[in-house]
């Protein structure tokens, strides 16, 4: 049987796996081999997934971000869901997690692992419940069933909601919003309903075992996570923390990669103290939270909201970001809201990059910095997080090739642009010197997911996409690292 990237490292060996991962983070392989033996990093990377451009998640490393995306029992098929998928990659996932809830829940998962150069997760909770039609009715072989099928099929991470335990759900009764985790909602049911503790609990060292023959990561759910402001830092939420960090410990010993998911909603105030409490209880196994998010008034903005949280997050050790899109809390998104998100928390983890010096990251702002003061708008353009929005916000107000040449924008015009009168200025009586800001990108140390463009991720095992609408111009697929 085939080893998990974590049972390799600990042999000391240096996987191929491994060995594209330094590549991409600009890091020597020896030190990637070693994040990844001590549990302190994970390469989620399923012996099924043919066409998977292996990425790493760890404090140590770049911030990653992941994409949600996913039908509902009335919304979005197969080609929707491959559409969100392209526009998940082309704009800067790292990780897309599927979490479809409606019909055709095979075919979508198998189109997508096909079809995705990163990898790709899953809540398996969600088709037990599809299968049994009621919560109460699942029963502890078919958890396992559609666990090994999924393992088969070539996931590569799976959220397991194995924390949620019987004596933690009286910690939930003075909730604002009670249990707000679909996992963790369907789990207490199912507890209360047959009056027995978490399946997913008391069968954790079988799934550890599927997941060892796969190399199948876990991602440990945080069921009890707080859904307002109200409810963080509470004591159910730690009570479950304190369970998964036990559980990290039991999955490590079978071999098993293992990252731990954290809280939703946290005044910012709380955040470092969260992924601190985390790091500590769990051992230092990759922390990936959703958000969090700051404040719960705007509904319709919390894409905004949490990459506030997101960044903060990141700035004390979160290894992965999942996104927020602005249809949080309101509806399901489409391909427009996987851009919007994604540009968000893009944002958010390459601030929090910046903000702790990981090696070159702050060079691509030094190079867009130079070619916004030198009024290289085609360079601007081509330097930014989201080029075509960038190009079409400039072109909205002056549209024509001869202002790509211009010394302003319409913002200030000509007569009022700071830039401009700052570089007359200098080149008029010679009192201040000229600036000479130049970056070169090509020899920056940053990883790649620091440097422009997004979306580069080595496509070359992908089978070409069925006949879908383009995401949102005519640029094909990313290109090849």
């Amino acid at each position: 049987m085939a080893q998990t990237q974590l049972q390799s490292a600990r042999e000391g060996i240096v996987t191929p796996a491994i060995e594209r991962v330094a590549e991409r983070e600009n890091r020597d392989p020896e030190f990637v081999r070693e994040q990844v033996a001590a549990g302190e990093a994970v390469i989620p990377t399923n012996h099924a997934h043919e066409g998977l451009d292996p990425m790493i998640i760890g404090r140590e490393f770049s911030t990653k971000v992941n994409a949600n995306i996913g039908n509902s029992e009335t919304t979005s098929d197969r080609i929707e869901e491959l559409r969100k998928l392209h526009a998940a990659v082309h704009y800067g996932a790292d990780t897309v997690m599927d979490l479809s809830t409606g019909d055709e829940l095979d075919t979508i998962r198998e189109a997508n692992v096909e079809h995705s150069p990163v990898p790709i997760g899953t809540v398996p909770i969600y088709e037990a419940v599809k299968r049994a039609e009621s919560p109460e009715e699942i029963t502890h072989e078919l958890l396992l069933d559609v666990i090994e099928k999924q393992a088969e099929q070539g996931v590569d991470y799976m959220t397991i909601h194995a924390g949620v335990l019987m004596e933690h759900l009286p910690l939930t009764d003075g909730r604002v919003t009670g249990i707000v985790s679909r996992g963790g909602s369907i789990l207490a049911q199912w507890m209360e309903e047959n009056a027995m503790q978490n399946p997913l609990y008391t069968e954790f060292e079988t799934i550890c075992e599927i997941f060892a023959e796969h190399d199948v990561t876990f991602s440990l759910g945080d069921g009890l996570r707080p859904g307002s402001l109200a409810d963080a830092s509470d004591e159910a939420q730690f009570a479950e923390l304190d369970t998964l960090g036990e559980l990290t410990r039991t999955a490590w010993d079978h071999g098993v990669q293992v990252m731990v998911e954290g809280p939703g909603h946290v005044p910012m105030d709380q955040i470092r103290g969260n992924v601190e409490r985390q790091q500590e209880v769990c051992d230092g196994a990759p922390f990936y939270v959703l958000g969090p998010l700051v404040t719960d008034v705007a509904p319709g903005y919390d894409h905004i909201t949490s990459a506030i949280g997101a960044t903060e997050a990141a700035r004390a050790g979160a290894a992965m970001l999942c996104y927020v899109t602005p249809k949080e809390h309101l509806g399901l998104p489409d391909a427009e809201d996987v851009r919007e998100g994604l540009a968000a928390y893009r944002i958010a983890a390459h601030a929090g990059d910046v903000a702790n010096g990981l090696p070159g990251a702050r060079d691509w702002d030094d190079a867009l910095s130079r070619a916004r003061y030198d009024f290289d708008w085609r360079e601007q353009f081509d330097l930014a997080l989201d080029p075509d929005r960038a190009r079409d916000s400039h072109d909205q107000t002056l549209p024509g090739d001869n202002y790509k040449e211009a010394r302003f924008c319409s913002m200030c015009g000509i007569e009022f642009c700071s830039m401009r009168i700052d570089q007359d200025a200098r080149d008029a009586d010679g009192e201040m010197d000229a600036l000479d800001t130049g970056v070169d990108l090509d020899a920056s140390p940053a990883a790649a997911v620091n440097l422009p463009p997004v979306g580069t991720h080595d496509t070359s095992a992908i089978p070409e996409l069925p006949e879908i609408d383009a995401v949102a111009h005519d640029e094909g697929e990313p290109a090849d690292d």
